[in-house]
């Protein structure tokens, strides 16, 4: 199994669990910066040396010594399940990629087919229904992690607790986890505790979202797109989630955790 999802710096001053529509790229930019004094350039998911990712063969011996032995601060960032899974919506399924095709090739297509699902025209910028849509793709993120039908789930709407929890369950330890809506205080403190070759000044490091202009703009308020049954079906894919790491179920309208996440918990849930 290894460690999939997982980046480190070629210096080894850091480890990091990927989690999709968490801050990642950024995230990847800043290690990239810590280890060369430049940035990556182009989208961070694209580079193949100069850091390593499991993704790479010859990265996977060095990083699993490294997990294993515990050897550097390893962490990861997790954000509220109501905004990300909007966010993977309006990204994933109304966006054009950056290859200029849509998303996983006949994937929207079916979806529209199969659910209902409108996504804005062949260009994604035409005026629809979002609420509707998006609703409409919560009973299809349901089924494909509860039933793992008409296709297994994406990483991109899969819980964050199961990224996490491939580190943990083969041998891995968090240092850190922190919060997208808290970024500048999570990783400043990430920061605070490696050495890197090159210094990192937070406050001038420009943030790398590579899905932003890819899709429509979110019309309406975070939680005018849950009703009663949209979160049922949210509790239902993302208990862990909310319960975890913290993060208001009640309200989707509050975007910003409860409390820290308590480690200890976080091992002890997904460690098994």
């Amino acid at each position: 199994m290894g460690f999939p999802g997982t980046w480190m710096t070629e210096s080894e001053s850091v480890v990091y669990r990927v989690v999709p529509k968490c801050a990642c790229s950024t995230i990847g930019q800043i290690m990239f910066y810590s280890d060369h004094g430049e940035f990556f350039d182009g989208d961070i998911h694209d580079s193949t040396d100069r850091m390593h990712k499991w993704a790479q063969e010859e990265s996977q011996p060095v990083i699993e010594a490294n997990v294993q032995a515990h050897k550097s601060y390893a962490f990861t960032c997790v954000r509220n399940p109501y905004t990300r899974v909007l966010s993977s919506f309006f990204d994933k399924i109304c966006g054009i990629q950056r290859n200029g095709k849509r998303y996983r090739g006949k994937l929207v297509p079916q979806l529209i087919q199969k659910y209902g699902i409108e996504v804005g025209g062949d260009d994604g910028k035409q005026e629809f229904d979002q609420i509707a849509s998006f609703r409409r793709f919560l009973l299809f993120v349901r089924d494909t992690i509860r039933f793992r039908r008409p296709m297994d789930p994406d990483i991109h709407w899969s819980a964050m607790s199961g990224h996490v929890s491939t580190f943990i369950v083969n041998g891995g330890t968090y240092d850190k986890i922190f919060f997208t809506e808290k970024f500048n205080e999570g990783m400043q403190d990430v920061l605070d505790h490696i050495e890197t070759p090159h210094k990192v000044d937070l406050a001038k490091i420009p943030r790398f979202n590579e899905s932003e202009g890819h899709g429509p703009k979110r019309l309406h308020p975070v939680e005018d797109y849950f009703d009663d049954l949209s979160m049922h079906l949210m509790w239902e894919i993302y208990k862990r989630d909310f319960q975890l790491f913290k993060y208001d179920f009640e309200n989707p309208g509050n975007k910003m955790p409860l409390g820290e996440v308590d480690l200890a918990e976080v091992h002890a849930k997904l460690g098994d």
